[in-house]
């Protein structure tokens, strides 16, 4: 077994770029700048939020752990759960609470370099800390079990542990890998094509290491959002490489295919100078980068504003009885928000017959408001999801 950090190499792609990855983070780069040209920033942020619940969805999914999204929503809102679907609902809100918060630090420009020790002990840390009981315990082969202590790495002393048939780093050599996986990063973000392809072979690498005894998927998987952020991909919040990593380019297996391949060992003197397979890490981050943008590009159909506001305003005709409703609909999705008093001028029409078609929309979960006086906003009914933004989420668990 080497035990030392090299071990890890080749983390990137120094002394030449391979041609198919450049053209891939250039292709991702370009879809990216145009996600949800045209909505409001309130719209957008509302379908953020949207996506956030559908990237923890996919990241629990892939863990093995299916909840549906109505619940996700309801543990977000401090609803009462029932009993059988609680623990699962407050691991996939954990999730969310945790990228609003990523999100909320790249958006002030504090948010620490993701692929540091000191932000992806955050991570853990922060998710861990609103996790359920039931998942802040490890079991071990041997039918011992220990709690999951948040934000701490492996350490010297502790049960080793096996991924499948990987053996990561040994317990005491954590640190040393996790300071060299860091310090090599820093140069692969050094520029734009080495910050988009490093979200790919990071992700990998992190997941080699394991440097918690639990949760490094979605750690990983936070981490490559984070890493999306930085490197200028983030489309307004409006895609999520998770829903990729779930669902594959051809077949739901992929993920776990990809990741065992990219633990190949060297495979001769043509294969890079790394303990690990350059030819490998180039196949694996190929295929994750394709799988990025095939995301990208799905969201950017299904938020494409004049094809989001016909799905939108057909819903409304065929559930709301009220021919106006789907112009204020409209307004709101195009303005971001409409003060209650402008709904009459919206719509040209009266101040009560306004107040009546906005009472039907907010009724029904297509308006929101933090108040019964405050503006209204656009918000997206769970029941409708599927009609206003068809394949969002898969239908049933993923295949062993």
């Amino acid at each position: 077994m080497i035990e030392t950090p090299g071990r890890i190499e080749p983390c990137f792609f120094e002394e030449h770029i391979p041609a198919s990855l450049a053209d891939l983070s250039v292709e991702i780069q370009r879809e990216a700048a145009g996600l949800g040209q045209g909505l409001h920033p309130d719209s957008g942020a509302e379908l953020a939020d949207l996506v956030r619940v559908m990237n923890c969805y996919y990241s629990n999914l892939i863990e093995g752990h299916n909840t549906r999204p109505r619940d996700i929503e309801r543990a977000l809102a401090g609803a009462e759960l029932e009993a059988e679907t609680r623990p699962l609902a407050l691991e996939a809100r954990a999730h969310v609470i945790v990228q609003r918060s990523i999100d909320k630090l790249h958006r002030e420009g504090t948010l620490p370099r993701p692929t540091s020790v000191a932000f992806l002990t955050w991570v853990h840390k922060a998710f861990y800390a609103e996790m359920p009981d039931e998942f802040r315990r490890i079991e071990h082969p041997d039918g011992t079990s220990e709690p999951i202590i948040p934000g701490r790495m492996r350490q010297e002393g502790d049960i080793e542990v096996a991924v499948g048939r990987h053996l990561p780093p040994s317990s005491g050599r954590v640190a040393a890998f996790m300071d060299h996986f860091d310090k090599r990063f820093q140069i692969a973000a050094r520029s734009a094509s080495g910050r988009i392809i490093a979200i790919a072979s990071a992700h990998h690498r992190l997941n080699f290491i394991h440097p918690f005894p639990d949760g490094n998927g979605r750690v990983s998987r936070l981490m490559s959002h984070a890493m999306a952020l930085e490197a200028g991909i983030g489309g307004q919040g409006l895609w999520s490489v998770s829903r990729g990593l779930a669902r594959g380019l051809a077949d739901r297996g992929e993920y776990k295919r990809m990741m065992d391949m990219a633990d190949s060992p060297r495979r001769g003197d043509r294969d890079g100078r790394g303990n690990l397979s350059e030819a490998a890490l180039r196949t694996y981050c190929e295929w994750f980068l394709k799988v990025t943008l095939d995301q990208i590009t799905f969201s950017a159909k299904l938020f494409e504003l004049g094809g989001l506001e016909k799905r939108y305003r057909r819903l409304v005709e065929n559930t709301i009885d009220d021919k106006r409703a789907p112009d204020l609909i409209s307004a709101v999705l195009r303005y971001g928000t409409v003060e209650r008093g402008e709904a009459q001028i919206v719509l040209k029409t009266s101040e009560r017959t306004a107040r009546n078609t906005l009472s039907k929309l907010t009724a029904a979960g297509y308006l929101s408001s933090a108040s019964p006086k405050t503006p209204v906003r656009l918000a997206f009914p769970l029941d409708y999801r599927e009609r206003l933004f068809p394949n969002l989420f898969a239908d049933g668990d993923l295949p062993d």
